[in-house]
């Protein structure tokens, strides 16, 4: 079968998502994935661990699944129904500054520049080393992204209108939430250690507040830094005692109050809308 025939059936596949713009649609068709994932058989991950695609065929890669990076640690390059329903949800435009936090070897910060376009900016972060040579050497042709070898937990973040994230936490960073510009938004998820969580999405709005909703449910590796054990427990609680669904806003600089979902270190999720007390 002809790769590029099958990337265009899977590009409208893997977006046929709500609120998906035609524009995601072709990025998905144009972007190659083979060019990301290294050199085939690839690995798949499945229930129990990983199967061989036993072909280095890249048509194979042109389906709704995930692909091993460096399969011993977990790490794959994640599904793309997924990506592409946070990526729709985040209302990525031309001319954003876009910051990728867990960029891997690349392929999801490839997307994002088509989407900002060649007036836009896209930030991508990765801290393992192999990763970050990888994505630095796949998006050396793409003059709008810059790839930064360090942890975006700690990093002093440039302003942007989308924050998205692929790795998962159990707190969310500080500077995270302030590099989002009035009107921008965070997509994150909020994930205990190696389980189900969700996929978060902030915006803030330009009174200062957040509104805030889950997207779906997710499970990513833990983001260094911004994932520990205990506040794990604490979110795999909230998961299992409350619907996510109930969600409406995020708080900062305020004590929780009988609207709290979950606590973080210096903000909370309320099930109240935005403005709203």
């Amino acid at each position: 079968m002809n790769t590029e025939v099958m990337r265009r059936f899977y590009a409208r596949l893997v977006t046929s998502v709500p609120e998906a713009h035609p524009r995601l649609t072709e990025a998905f068709a144009t972007i190659k994935r083979e060019e990301f994932v290294g050199s085939g058989p690839w690995q798949i991950p499945v229930q129990d661990g990983y199967m061989s695609t036993e072909t280095d065929d890249p048509v194979v890669l042109y389906q709704d699944i995930g692909v091993g990076l460096i399969p011993e640690r977990r790490i794959n390059n994640g599904q793309p129904s997924l990506h592409a329903l946070c990526m729709a949800a985040a209302s990525v435009q031309e001319g954003d500054v876009v910051i990728h936090i867990g960029a891997g070897t690349g392929y999801y910060t490839a997307i994002l520049a088509s989407l900002v376009g060649p007036s836009g900016r896209v930030v991508a972060y990765e801290i393992d080393a192999e990763l970050a040579r990888a994505a630095t050497s796949n998006l050396a042709s793409y003059a709008t992204v810059s790839v930064r070898r360090e942890s975006a937990v700690s990093a002093d973040l440039p302003t942007a209108n989308v924050v998205y994230v692929s790795a998962g936490v159990t707190d969310l960073p500080a500077n995270w939430l302030d590099a989002v510009a009035p009107d921008g938004r965070l997509v994150v998820p909020l994930t205990p250690e190696w389980g189900l969580g969700g996929m978060l999405l902030v915006t803030h709005h330009p009174t200062s507040h957040y509104a805030a909703r889950m997207i779906s449910t997710a499970g990513f590796i833990p983001c260094v830094g911004a994932s520990d054990e205990h506040t794990a427990a604490t979110l795999a609680a909230a998961f299992k005692s409350r619907s996510p669904e109930e969600i409406r806003s995020l708080r900062r600089g305020t004590e929780p109050d009988q609207s709290m979902w979950f606590a973080g270190d210096g903000w909370w999720l309320s099930t109240t809308e935005v403005g709203v007390r």
